[in-house]
C-alpha cells in the first residue's frame, strides 16, 4: 500500500541515530526503558537486530507489542539482575538512567548483560541549565527534562563530568563520547569535556568493561 503523498516520515531522535550508528548489523540488543519502542524498530529496520525489550509502562508495552516488537513489562533498577552474563551483544539505556532509582548498579548490569552498554543521557551541565537555576532559581524545565520538578520521573539528574565519573567508578572503558549541542549537532571529539559539559544538551557514552571474566 502507498503511503498518503502528505505522510510525513518519522523524524529519529538524534541520540537514536547515533545509536543506531554504534550498533552492528545483526546483533542481540536489549533496550531498556524502550518507551514507545522507536530506537528497537529503527534498529530493527536498519540494522537487522534481535531485539528485545524492557519498559516499566504496562501501556506502552502494548503499543510497542502491537507494532510487532518483543518487549516486556519490567524495571531496570529490580529486573537486570535476572539476565546472564554476555547475554547480548549491545545493552542501551536511553534518556532512561537518570530516572532510575540506583544508577550505579543499573549501569553495572548493563555491563554484564551486554558485551558493550550504550547509555544516552539529558545533560544538567547545559548551559540552559546553569542559566535557568542561576536567574530563576528554579528547577528548569526544557525539552529534555520536560516535567516540573514535583511531577518528573527524573531521581538522579546528572552532568557529563558526573557520568564520566561514575564509568570511572564502575571500570568502564570508554569506546566513544558524544555530545548534542541545542541544535542536535555532534560537538568535536577535540573539544576538552569542560566544553561538552558546558554546551553538550544530551550525551551517548558507549562503553565496555574493563575486568575480565
Amino acid at each position: 500500500m502507498l503511503a498518503p503523498q502528505n505522510a510525513q516520515p518519522r523524524q529519529h531522535r538524534v541520540d537514536h541515530l547515533l545509536i543506531a550508528e554504534m550498533v552492528a548489523p545483526g546483533s542481540r540488543v536489549i533496550d531498556v526503558g524502550c518507551g514507545d519502542g522507536a530506537l528497537l524498530q529503527l534498529l530493527a529496520d536498519t540494522k537487522n537486530v534481535d531485539g528485545r525489550g524492557i519498559e516499566v509502562s504496562r501501556e506502552r508495552v502494548n503499543a510497542c507489542v502491537a507494532r510487532g516488537l518483543s518487549v516486556i513489562q519490567g524495571d531496570a533498577d529490580r529486573d537486570l539482575a535476572d539476565y546472564p552474563d554476555d547475554a547480548f551483544d549491545y545493552a542501551i539505556l536511553s534518556l532512561t538512567i537518570q530516572a532510575t532509582r540506583q544508577p550505579k548498579p543499573v549501569l553495572e548490569n548493563l555491563l554484564r548483560i551486554g558485551r558493550r552498554a550504550i547509555v544516552s543521557f539529558p545533560n544538567f551541565g547545559h548551559w540552559k541549565v546553569r542559566g535557568s537555576l542561576l536567574f530563576t532559581g528554579r528547577m528548569p524545565v526544557t525539552e529534555n527534562l520536560p516535567e516540573a520538578w514535583y511531577v518528573s520521573p527524573n531521581a538522579h539528574l546528572c552532568t557529563i563530568k558526573d557520568f564520566a565519573d561514575l564509568c570511572k567508578v564502575v571500570s568502564a572503558r570508554v569506546e566513544r563520547a558524544v555530545a548534542f549541542n541545542t541544535w542536535g549537532q555532534q560537538l568535536g571529539t577535540w573539544m576538552p569535556l569542560t566544553v561538552h559539559n558546558l554546551m553538550g544538551e544530551k550525551a551517548v557514552f558507549m562503553l565496555t568493561r574493563k575486568w575480565e571474566r
